[in-house]
């Protein structure tokens, strides 16, 4: 009897773009990394696109990318980002997806999934029709094909969903056991299926009201469990003996033992879990155990015996049907024992308020200008992939009712994007943890912050107060958050941004770096149309007028402004649209002539004047720019600072070793003083253009006398980037033997060191040098090549990866 094995997994990580830059802004609890995108892409997207086969010694034998040979879905908000910041990676999972269509009979494993994680059983129509068809839209634009099934998100389903799956096309999605109600064989009788009383080694078909059916495969959840929670993938072996153990004599049917878990089960929640994986998975190929193969392969060879009925309103991660995301079930992370989510049930009800009050208002102010505003919606998809011009015009030749002007435009995308940002504020993320004031729940607020924005500014509608004291209904767990309401003035409305505030930003960081005639700042531009800059001192004043644009609905404003500082972390700055050019030239005189005069006092006042409430300071950069800004103007007192703590160390070094030498502990301000200083060594030797191996050496071996503790994230970060970018030199000039051996020397530091330094993408380098370039120096016998190989080889030694000798 035939025997296949399947691979789901459901990689999935929320939208955390800033709605009004369409950018992740630095979350700081992701360090070293920028973000938890960039965090978890480094410790299980990459891996699993170059996964590790070790042989007994721990040597890499062999680099593969697992995405080829499991089945995977990926949401489609995460694939943009990974595009823009992760290309490489993005790269490597579609290729793998074609690669997989060669491997399994010309099926892709790649799945769609609905488009930003919405419950679709608690959705309405338009809005499940809508997720899907984007779904759809993106993976056909990503993967160049249409696909066959669709993950659901938190595989929540209802008979509703499953019609509008089957009516645009795909062939089946995944559940888990404990989604259905009944089976049967067809034209037999129907037994009851509760519980997870089915047979998960075939395809069923679910028949639809239509008259269409759709096929459904239900994953084995105790396997499932097990890789999630039970450390299934501690080792290789063990994955894939549970696997070939769930294969039973007594079947006559071509049984398919498959399994779905996050995918980010393999490499973030469990470290090293990619290799646990590639292991299993060539274990059971190399050695003919079964047949690996995805659903659509396995649909078209044995095509479903059975009918099924589902459970509607369930889901894989919620005990109560679909709870988790509208009510206290009780369902939770765990991790605050005696905290409630009664807050789900208003903020979904505020929700849903909004989504209600805005549908007819955006049919409404849309009509003019779209033939059918729902249509257009759907397709606006295309527009949200590619916003050039010649994209958003050839959307407008299909569904404007005729040609707008630049008003209507801007209009009419405004109207769309509030439909996007309304569907975004349902991501499922905001109700599935413990409390209203997380990160994940703000998050959606923001999107509805930002759909309210809209409607206000395309429509004049005013629905923020009403909005805001619905969510005072919902109460946080935290007393320092009070309410929906507080959180939504808290976090929400700081966060907003319009064309001034862009103007403020580039206004103010003009004063610490120099822009192009037409510059990015996130989802705007701005083209300098005067710009002139004076300096006495510390004191610096900007003064000049730029045309900001943005990139999403095209709308614009030529904004002039005034920005000075004295050299301290006070800046002030006005922001204003000019009538005519002798205003603007006026306010320009009256500014350049006060810093002329070294009049400060009257710069500010005539800010004042001109600017009236439209002034700004640093808090009104944008996160990340306001980091770096703030850097910057603190460089020279933290230098300050930190010449403070090397006087002292340098002074009391000798009592350190003294102390040390003893066997007595350091006190405590000498050992704060010890940690700052090392700290600051080690990682500017890290960060030096060639590493000092003799001093990085006698720097770490000072700390361990000394009892400093090591900043281990940071440092290990800055040393593998360090030994990426000798690999990076070294793979652009593979005759340098130099390099060859600067590498060698900083692949056996990184072995030596106190803590992790991650060097996967300097072994991926490695490998393919491995693959290209030693076949070559292998062939050669002059004395070059020879020192070339001895020293290649042994830098493979300290990199791990096995290297076949001449």
């Amino acid at each position: 009897m035939d025997r296949y094995i399947c691979l789901h997994a459901h990689f999935y990580q929320p939208p955390r773009e800033n709605p009004w830059l369409e950018a992740i802004e630095r979350q700081d609890s992701a360090y070293p990394y920028h973000d938890w995108n960039e965090r978890i892409t480094a410790e299980c997207y990459e891996p699993n696109a170059a996964s590790r086969i070790l042989d007994g010694e721990g040597r890499i034998v062999g680099i593969v990318n697992n995405y080829a040979r499991i089945s995977f879905n990926f949401g489609p908000t995460l694939l943009s980002w990974m595009e823009d910041k992760q290309p490489e990676v993005y790269e490597a999972i579609l290729e793998a997806d074609c690669e997989s269509r060669q491997r399994f009979s010309g099926h892709g494993s790649a799945l769609a999934q609905a488009y930003n994680h919405m419950i679709l059983p608690l959705a309405n129509r338009a809005d499940r029709t809508t997720q899907i068809l984007w779904g759809v839209r993106d993976f056909e634009h990503r993967f160049k094909r249409q696909p066959e099934g669709l993950w659901l998100p938190e595989t929540a389903v209802d008979i509703e969903t499953l019609e509008i799956l089957a009516e645009l096309g795909l062939r089946f999605t995944i559940l888990s056991p404990y989604q259905a109600r009944r089976v049967r064989k067809a034209g037999g009788l129907w037994r009851d299926a509760t519980g997870g009383r089915l047979d998960p080694t075939m395809a069923y078909e679910q028949r639809l009201p239509s008259g269409k059916s759709i096929a459904v495969f239900f994953y084995d959840g105790p396997i499932s469990q097990a890789v999630a929670f039970e450390r299934l993938l501690a080792r290789g072996e063990l994955l894939a003996g549970r696997l070939l153990g769930a294969f039973a004599a007594g079947r006559e049917w071509p049984q398919l033992i498959h399994i779905a878990t996050d995918g980010e089960t393999y490499g973030h929640h469990h470290r090293h879990g990619d290799m646990a994986l590639a292991y299993a998975v060539n274990h059971i190929e190399s050695n003919g155990l079964a047949t690996l193969t995805n659903y659509g392969e396995y649909l078209e060879r044995h095509p479903p015996t059975h009918q099924v009925d589902i459970l509607e309103q369930t889901a894989w991660s919620c005990a109560h049907g679909v709870g988790r995301w509208w009510s206290d079930c009780g369902c939770n992370s765990g991790r605050h024992p005696g905290w409630k989510q009664a807050w789900r049930t208003p903020l979904r009800n505020a929700m849903d308020w909004l989504r209600d009050t805005l549908a007819p208002a955006y049919e409404e102010k849309a009509r003019p200008f779209l033939k059918d505003p729902w249509a257009a919606r759907n397709d606006y998809i295309n527009v949200v992939l590619d916003r050039s011009a010649e994209s958003i015009n050839q959307f407008l030749a299909l569904h404007a009712t005729r040609e707008l002007s630049g008003d209507e435009r801007v209009t009419t995308l405004k109207l769309l994007e509030l439909q996007r940002h309304a569907m975004l504020m349902y991501t499922s993320c905001g109700w599935f943890f413990d409390d209203l004031s997380g990160i994940e729940t703000v998050q959606v607020m923001q999107y509805a912050g930002r759909a309210i924005q809209l409607a206000a500014e395309a429509g004049g509608i005013q629905v923020e107060p009403v909005f805001v004291e619905k969510l005072a209904a919902a109460k946080s767990n935290a007393p320092q958050h009070g309410n929906g309401a507080l959180i939504y003035e808290k976090y929400v409305k700081p966060a907003m941004v319009d064309l001034e505030k862009v103007g403020a930003h580039y206004a103010i960081s003009s004063l610490f770096e120099s822009y192009e005639e037409r510059a990015r700042i996130y989802c705007y531009t701005a083209e300098r149309e005067d710009s002139q800059g004076f300096e006495a001192g510390k004191a610096r004043l900007a003064v000049g007028r730029a045309r900001v644009t943005s990139a999403i609905t095209g709308e614009w404003a030529r904004l002039g402004y005034g920005v000075a500082t004295l050299g301290d972390h006070n800046v002030k700055a006005g922001v204003r649209r000019f009538a005519d050019e002798r205003s603007y030239q006026e306010v320009k005189e009256q500014l350049v002539a006060g810093f002329a005069r070294a009049d400060f006092p009257e710069i500010l006042q005539r800010l004042d004047q001109h600017f009236g409430e439209s002034t700004y300071s640093l808090q009104s950069l944008f996160g990340d720019e306001q980091r770096k800004i703030v850097n910057l103007m603190l460089a020279s007192k933290l230098g300050e600072a930190t010449a403070a703590y090397r006087q002292v160390y340098d002074q009391y070094a000798p009592l350190m070793r003294y102390l040390a030498g003893l066997g007595v502990p350091l006190p405590g301000v000498f050992l704060l003083t010890a940690e700052f200083v090392l700290n600051d060594n080690l990682r500017r030797a890290f960060e030096a253009e060639e590493l000092d191996l003799q001093r990085i050496q006698t720097l770490l071996e000072t700390a361990e006398r000394e009892g400093a503790r090591l900043d281990a994230a940071g440092l290990g970060y800055a040393l593998g980037q360090a030994v990426e970018n000798l690999m990076k030199r070294f793979q652009g000039a593979p005759d340098d033997i130099r390099l060859l051996q600067k590498l060698e020397a900083a692949g056996g530091l990184a072995q030596t060191v106190p803590f992790e330094v991650q060097l996967r993408k300097v072994q991926n380098r490695y490998y393919e040098m491995l693959q290209a370039v030693y076949p070559e120096f292998r062939s050669r016998t002059d004395e070059q090549a020879q020192v070339w190989l001895g020293h290649f080889m042994t830098l493979g030694d300290k990199l791990s990866v096995y290297v076949p000798r001449p």
